[in-house]
């Protein structure tokens, strides 16, 4: 964009340029469902629109009202004939609007830009076709000079929704359509700095920066123009080089260079994204300034040496996310807010890198990605996964190979002079052949200073990075057992799909033990949802098939697949990524006597950036604190320091120190003392619990099928019919919901990955096993007048109704209200499928919403998802333990829990202690409430109608439903389309035994000291 003055070329804010023209607003639009129902002659100036509503330019019309969006991953949203599109079905939007050019424009050139277009457009001015352009991610531009006139002007655009370019635009998306990005107009003298180019690498030694410059004139007047170019760059303030030529620019173009050294330059980085600013003016023969342009400048060298991926010599760990454009309630229509947003959050919870996937984002986001520090991968608007990646493959059909080298061509001379672009991609998922063979080839002889990838190209020639996708753990160690040229780079993995994100570290303990492995982009950053409102007015973030006719195929809430919420509320996954890609990693040495190793893995940052504490909890509490000295470690060496833990232990007290690392200064994104690293130790310091023996007497009475054990001011009540405690009353008052005590349960809401991977299918034998089980025979005995036991023999049932396990409850009722459950489950039956959780259910009424616990969190975790939740105290409301996943599912879950209370407004509740650890979640729901009748793909799927639902389908119930677990499997993330949760993190052995311990508890005991005495004796 060209200024009036150097300072404004700084600030870069277009609406102070005298240059600059907005045409974004409302326009005038019609829509036409197929090409033949078009306005033919809208274009005209007399034609009369007075009866077409107004639309918000840039938008989607599909959110506005017109049409339908459409979610599909690979099957075309049309017809796949290339590349011909169908006739019956292409909407046509038809916008018209007026404007006028300044009067102090006079005898300049205009140009009409168009930021982004979806998918090709004709444009007219003043009745007078202008042009035609497509590829709907990066800019068409038009000089529009000769079209124009004084006083008003009539712009006219009429946009396809489909085109031949279509095929090439096949990406895993929302499809939708529209004037999508800014729209304005330029003025440009006749003579003009038409294109720069900018070099800014790092000498050998990585210390002075190399600077070039390449400036394209322009000169569209009949004659030569004189003129003066001057160049600097600027730190700050501060000039450290300048360059002035003057020259006679010939009408056409013609190329001057400028070129120099910056001695002891300050290199950028994702850590530390120094900034230079380049100023280009261009002045008169009196010395005037015609205009003055320019951009940011980063030096930096990035190259493939011995097979790594080195920034500035270093070799980096790409901690990445793709990122589609969207928004929840303007989709493809992005806001800088929003961007400033999702660069904060990532660079807060560790992230670096962010591929543009699977098309260039608008202009902002690389300048905002200079400015705070993030690597992108740019990657050419290019997917034709439609079409597949056999013979008819668009990659292997020469007559396509002008379109793919148009996209590529228009992403790098858009964005060639972003120091945060580090790496090309040539496309996305479109097969493989001679078309990328030969745009790699161009991209080659463009730009040497980037390496290039292409996942298709698998580890051919043309890429320079093997990135694959979602690649195994197995398949990635495999890869590195042997030295190759080539790092390796997950282009996706982890797919965040739901509740996901599980076996993350044990990814980067792979990644992190061989050099050529260099980490990888996780799928995706945010969930695609639309917010939208139903016909009872309930809020609800909709996704595929919530739109459009029920014969338009959908792939369902396979876009539902980010890190972030549509709002950008992170999800608990996102804190495990947090903690996996932390830079800072804590070793103990030599626990017992306090001696620590720490590793600063940031590759340009010393950690005397930061401050370090420490804190030591019994049973969650702190009862010691610190602050350790400052490290003037550089990247990747180590420290050692001391820490003293020596303590005399209290009985059954659990002891943790928590070191952790923030920020000792605020940054534009960060604030001062943000937490950038953590670790938590067990101390190993312990002493037993002391034994308590449980006192008073028990009544203990049967009749018809029922016994009642009261004591004190306590009464259980027990169904021996039916197998399951069905009343706990205190001082009068029942606890339990409905008469439903702890009952064997071995379900859960199936998880976006479960359905993938079958789950529900295959493992439907547990479904209802619980539920369905059939009690073989009840035992009650009064051990002891402060102990009544029952023995509760249980078959379960399998879907012939036959039996496949064992199962045995024993409770023991002591005369201080202390119920302890003894749980064992044997298989009877072979080849059964994996267990989803091994545990029990039971419900409370709805007023013990008070939930505490002493175990991992405080966000939600799992088996193979919690070495981002630290084990502590925790507290809330029940309600809060629900995540709201966009598509209902299992959620809320806490690992290693030591225990659990729920308690009334007058902390008066129950007590469940593990013996020794649980796994728990708790709800205002059933666990029926999170479940889909099948898989979200589709409209049938497997013979079922697909219903989608949503969480506003999600009511809560007059209930508190308790999970109290041994275990519940993991919840995987490899892909969320047939892999299986890892073995480790799987329930499949024969047996299982567990214990509990329920105590009815009174306002003021503490939760803590009952279990504390609870834990050796067991």
């Amino acid at each position: 964009m060209p200024f009036d003055t150097e300072e404004k070329v700084i600030a870069n804010d277009f609406s102070a340029s005298p240059f600059y023209k907005c045409l974004n607003g409302q326009w005038k639009f019609n829509l036409a469902n197929k090409p033949a129902d078009r306005p033919s002659l809208f274009f005209q100036p007399r034609f009369d629109d007075s009866n077409w509503k107004l639309i918000d330019v840039p938008s989607n019309w599909e959110l506005k009202g017109y049409d339908y969006a459409i979610y599909t991953n690979i099957k075309y949203p049309h017809k796949a004939t290339p590349p011909t599109i169908q006739e019956n079905y292409n909407p046509v939007g038809s916008y018209r609007m007026e404007f006028e050019a300044p009067d102090t424009w006079d005898g300049k050139e205009i140009i009409l830009h168009f930021g982004a277009v979806t998918s090709a457009m004709y444009v007219w001015v003043n009745g007078q076709e202008v042009g035609y352009s497509e590829d709907s991610k990066t800019p068409a531009e038009f000089n529009v000079t000769k079209y124009l006139k004084s006083g008003k002007n009539l712009l006219a655009v009429q946009v396809f929704r489909w085109c031949d370019g279509s095929y090439l635009e096949d990406q895993d998306f929302w499809r939708m359509s529209g004037i999508t990005r800014d729209v304005f107009l330029v003025a440009r003298n006749k003579s003009h700095v038409f294109d720069f180019r900018v070099k800014s690498n790092l000498d050998d030694q990585y210390k002075e920066g190399v600077f070039g410059l390449d400036i394209t004139l322009r000169n569209l007047d009949k004659g030569p123009q004189n003129t003066t170019i001057e160049a600097k760059l600027l730190d700050e303030n501060r000039e450290i080089l300048q360059f002035t030529k003057k020259t006679t620019v010939e009408t056409g173009t013609q190329t001057i260079n400028f070129a120099g050294n910056v001695p002891n330059v300050r290199p950028w980085s994702a850590e530390t994204p120094n900034l230079y600013h380049l100023i280009i003016t261009q002045k008169d023969d009196a010395g005037k300034i015609i205009e003055s342009l320019g951009c940011q400048v980063g030096f930096r060298t990035i190259e493939i040496k011995n097979g790594n991926l080195l920034v500035n010599g270093m070799r980096i760990l790409v901690k990445g996310v793709n990122m589609h454009e969207h928004n929840e309630i303007t989709g493809h229509v992005q806001d800088v807010e929003t961007m400033i947003k999702d660069i904060s959050t990532m660079k807060k919870f560790n992230i670096n890198t962010m591929r543009c996937c699977h098309y260039p984002q608008p202009e902002k986001w690389y300048e905002l990605c200079n400015k705070y520090g993030l690597y992108l991968i740019d990657e050419a608007n290019i997917e034709s996964h439609g079409m597949g990646y056999g013979k008819e493959s668009l990659a292997k059909d020469s007559t396509w190979f002008g379109a793919h080298l148009f996209r590529t061509r228009n992403m790098f001379e858009r964005d060639k002079n972003n120091p945060a672009v580090i790496i090309w991609s040539l496309g996305n998922e479109a097969g493989d052949g001679t078309n990328f063979i030969k745009t790699y080839a161009w991209l080659k002889s463009q730009d040497l200073s980037r390496p290039i990838q292409y996942e298709q190209a698998k580890t051919s020639s043309h890429t320079d990075i093997y990135v694959p996708m979602y690649a195994t753990i197995s398949q990635i160690l495999d890869y590195a057992s042997e030295h190759r040229d080539k790092p390796l780079i997950q282009c996706e993995y982890a797919h965040a799909m739901g509740n996901s994100t599980g076996n993350l570290q044990d990814y980067w303990n792979a990644i992190e033990s061989h050099d050529q492995l260099q980490g990888g982009c996780i799928w995706d950053w945010v969930d695609q949802g639309l917010l939208t409102t139903n016909e009872k007015g309930e809020k609800f973030w909709a996704y595929g098939g919530d739109f459009g006719p029920k014969d338009v195929w959908t792939d369902g809430n396979f876009n539902i697949n980010g890190l972030v919420d549509p709002n950008r509320a992170p999800h608990p996954g996102l804190y495990e990524v947090k903690k996996v890609y932390q830079y800072v990693e804590f070793k103990a040495v030599d626990i017992n006597n306090g001696n620590f190793q720490l590793k600063n893995k940031y590759d340009f940052l010393n950690l005397n950036d930061f401050n370090f504490d420490w804190r030591i909890e019994g049973d969650g509490l702190k009862i010691a604190e610190g602050k350790l000295p400052v490290f003037n470690v550089p990247a990747h060496q180590t420290a050692t320091f001391s820490i003293p833990v020596n303590l005399n232990p209290e009985p059954g007290k659990e002891y943790f120190l928590i070191i952790s690392a923030k920020t000792s200064k605020a940054t534009d994104l960060i604030p001062a003392g943000h937490e950038v690293a953590y670790e938590q130790f067990k101390l190993p310091f312990q002493k037993g619990a002391k034994s308590v023996v449980p006192s008073g007497k028990l009544i203990l009475t049967k009749e018809n099928g029922k016994a009642f054990i009261k004591g004190g001011d306590f009464a259980v009540g027990f169904d021996l019919v039916k197998g399951n405690i069905n009343s706990l009353v205190m001082v009068g008052k029942e606890m339990l919901n409905g008469g439903k005590g702890p009952e064997p349960n071995f379900w859960r809401a199936p998880t976006d990955n479960d359905f993938g991977n079958g789950l529900d299918q295959r493992c439907r034998v547990w479904r209802k096993a619980g539920e369905n089980r059939r009690l073989i025979s009840s035992k009650i005995n009064q051990s002891a007048d402060n102990q009544v036991d029952i023995i509760l023999s249980f078959d379960i049932p399998g879907l012939q109704d036959e039996p496949i396990a064992k199962y045995e409850s024993v409770y023991h009722v002591y005369g201080n209200g202390e119920i302890e459950v003894v749980n064992k489950y044997t298989a009877t039956s072979a080849g059964l499928p994996e267990i989803p959780r091994v545990g029990m259910n039971l419900q409370l009424a709805r007023e013990y919403e008070n939930m505490q616990w002493f175990g991992r969190g405080p966000q939600e975790n799992y088996w193979d998802r919690n070495s981002g939740a630290l084990v502590g105290l925790y507290g809330g409301k029940v309600k809060d333990q629900y995540w709201a996943y966009v598509r209902p599912q299992e959620n809320g879950n806490k690992t290693d829990v030591r225990w659990v209370s729920f308690t009334d407004k007058d902390g008066n509740g129950l007590l469940a202690i593990g013996l020794p650890q649980l796994s728990v979640s708790a709800h205002h729901n059933l666990m029926e409430d999170f479940e889909s009748p099948v898989r979200t793909i589709g409209r049938i799927y497997e013979g079922k109608v697909v219903v989608n639902r949503h969480v506003n389908d999600v009511k809560e119930r007059n209930l508190v439903s308790v999970n109290l677990d041994y275990k519940q499997m993991g919840v995987g993330g490899d892909n969320s389309w047939g892999a299986h949760t890892h073995p480790e993190y799987l329930l499949t052995d024969s047996t299982y035994n567990y214990s509990f311990l329920l105590k009815m508890i009174r306002k003021g005991e503490d939760p803590n000291s009952i279990a504390r005495s609870k834990r050796t004796e067991h």
